[in-house]
Formats: structure tokens, sequence, C-alpha cells
């Protein structure tokens, strides 16, 4: 057994978890619709169940890490998804494939927050840097996920789950014989320590899942209508997904550079300055018609994204107690997949009755509202 937690194991696991997962997610729209030959109405409920389903795994993984034994916890985790994308293999009709992907997404939502909540075990490094690091291997792996589901769909659904139950397999391997380390945790810095546990820490975590809610809601945009919304611009579909090429290129060669703002500016500050960037690229949406706007736009938003998300599990873990890391921890997750759960409806809605730039415009008004309401109680309560 080792001594401590591995910042390499840790973002292995991490690449390997979300190179399987995006192996999945890209396909479930389509496969429903086009192979299971279900309504796209079907195809939506799914989707609302799988995310419902990764909300619970989200706060059921931190409770087991609070209160069970986090090796077991994460042993347990990845071995459900590693049976479920197994039987994928074999089952995959309807409504099994729904049924199985529902228990994927339960395990990798609990498999998310005690990934993160090892995080905070990592003694070599800041957790700022940690977190960093894990939102980097978040991203490679989805750009790995759907750039390898792009391919091996059109071949086979089969080899498609193969490939995935796989990864999800090495995925075990490296859970087992990496994560079985003592979870310790540094001391917190005497200016943390009054932080940590208080009702105004408590509540500013609060306020910040909110604050997240709001981002993923929008970010949720991209991944839903904004692919008709620059079709309708006249733009072939190829243009909508080399956007998700170029992001994933930006955060793979900038998010090593992000840990440079450590010496310039507070987490506060950053978590702060990342979120309004990223609301300012929907302001710019209002005005976008030509690829090179939506180019422009996406650019603003992924620098918004690579600034400001990582730091958030780090600010998270200023704030709170120890002894309640896989809880809090949870929380943005559990903000995430409400907002990715409902963004898609909110989106169609008011496209429906309104129209796109209605829908931009709130969208950065609720993440304005929120992340300034953030703001004045973090420099009320904590910045002297």
């Amino acid at each position: 057994m080792m001594k401590t937690m591995k910042l390499k194991w840790l973002f292995l696991a991490s690449l390997l978890n979300n190179t399987g997962s995006a192996l999945l997610w890209p396909l479930i729209t389509v496969y429903v619709h086009d192979y299971l030959h279900e309504s796209m109405t079907v195809a939506g409920i799914v989707m609302f169940f799988i995310s419902m389903a990764m909300m619970a795994g989200n706060y059921c993984g931190g409770w087991l890490f609070d209160h069970w034994r986090p090796y077991q916890a994460a042993v347990l985790t990845v071995l459900v998804a590693t049976l479920a994308t197994s039987l994928l293999i074999f089952f995959h009709g309807w409504p099994t494939f729904a049924l199985l992907l529902c228990l994927v997404s339960f395990a990798d939502g609990s498999s998310l927050t005690i990934i993160n909540a090892y995080g905070t075990a990592v003694t070599s490094r800041s957790t700022r840097y940690v977190f960093n690091a894990l939102y980097m291997a978040m991203n490679v792996g989805v750009v790995l996920g759907t750039l390898l589901v792009g391919v091996l769909l059109p071949i086979s659904p089969t080899l498609t789950f193969t490939v995935t139950a796989g990864a999800y397999l090495v995925f075990a391997v490296v859970v087992a014989l990496a994560f079985r380390v003592p979870v310790t945790k540094a001391q917190a810095s005497p200016s943390q320590a009054g932080q940590c546990s208080s009702q105004a820490g408590i509540h500013l975590v609060y306020a910040l899942c909110l604050c997240l809610l709001t981002v993923y809601l929008s970010y949720s945009l991209w991944e839903t209508v904004m692919a008709v919304r620059i079709t309708d611009a006249g733009l072939p579909f190829v243009a909508y997904s080399s956007l998700w090429t170029i992001n994933g290129v930006i955060i793979v060669v900038g998010q090593p550079l992000v840990p440079l703002l450590a010496k310039v500016m507070k987490l506060h500050t950053q978590i702060e300055l990342g979120i309004f960037v990223f609301a300012v690229s929907f302001l710019l949406l209002t005005f976008a018609h030509s690829f090179a706007m939506f180019v422009v736009a996406f650019v603003i938003l992924t620098l918004g994204e690579m600034t400001g998300l990582p730091a958030v599990p780090a600010y998270i873990d200023q704030l709170t107690d120890p002894s309640e890391t896989g809880k809090y921890q949870g929380l943005p997750n559990v903000a995430m997949s409400i907002g990715r759960a409902i963004g898609p409806f909110y989106g169609g809605l008011i496209v429906d009755r309104l129209n796109y730039e209605t829908l931009f415009v709130s969208a950065f008004g609720m993440i304005l509202v929120t992340l300034l309401y953030v703001a004045a109680y973090a420099r009320q309560k904590f910045v002297k």
C-alpha cells in the first residue's frame, strides 16, 4: 500500500473515467432515435433520467467517502460502471440500454465526487494545482472519447461498447492498485482555518453552487440548441463540431498555464474573473451570425471556463471542514448535473416562445446575478 495519494494516478483515473463517459454521452440521443427507433421525446426523457442518476451519484459518492471507507467506495463505484458497460456489449436493446446507461451515470457521478475528494489528499501539491490538473484530465478524456465515438459508432455499436468497457476496466485496475492510501489532509493555513466549517463559509459554498448551476445550464445550450442555431445560420454541421475541437485544443494547451495565476491573484478572484468572462461570451452570441463570430464567442467561453471552473473545488476545500470533504466536493457536481438537466428544456422553451437573442441575454443575466452575489458575500465575510 502506498503512503500517500499520487497525483499521476489520480490524473490517470480521471482521464480514463472521462474517456469512457465521453464514449457514451454523445451517442445516447442518436442511438435511441436512429438505432432503437424511439422518438426524440423518448430520447429527451432518457437524457433527463441519466442526468438525475448522475446527480444522485454525486451525492452518494460524497456520502460514502465521508461515512464509509474511501477506498472501498472508489472500488465499488468503478466496478458498478465496469459491469454495466460490459453488459452493454451484449444487451443494448430497448429499454435495457437506457437502464444500463442510468446505472453507468450513477456510478460516474459517484466516481467524479470521490476522485475530487481524493484530490484533497494529495499532499505533494497545492489543492489549486491538483484540481487544475484534474480539470485538464477531464477535458483530455472528453476530447479522446468524443473522437473515438465518432469513429467507432459508424462501424458498430457493439465495438463502441466494447472499447468503452475496456476503458472502464483499466480505470478499475488503476483505482484498485493506486487508491489504497490513507486519506489525510494538509493543515489549513491560518487564513483558511477561520473559514473552515463556519456558517458563512457553508453559505458561500451553496451560493457558489447556485452560480455553477446557472453556468452549466448555459453551457448545456452549446451542447444542444447551438447546433441548430449554427445550422440555421446557413453553416454546415461540421462547423459546429469543429468548435468543440477548438475548445479541446485550447484547454489542453492552455490549462498548464493556469496555475501561474496563483502568483498574481487570489483563488476567489480567479473564479470570479473566469465566470465573468464565461458569461460575456453569451452576450457576444447575440451578434454572432458568421462562423468567425461563433469561434470568437466560443474561444472566450473556453478561456473563462478554463480560468474559473478548475479553481472551484480548491476554493470549496478551503471553506469547508475536512471531515465533510466528500459531501462538499459533491455539491458542485450536483449543481452541474441539475444545470445540464434543465438547460436543454429551458433553451428549447425560450427559443420556441421568444428567440435566440433573448436566450443568450437571459443566460448572461442569470450568471451575472448569481456571480455578483457570490463576489459580494465573499468580500463581506472573508476579504479584509
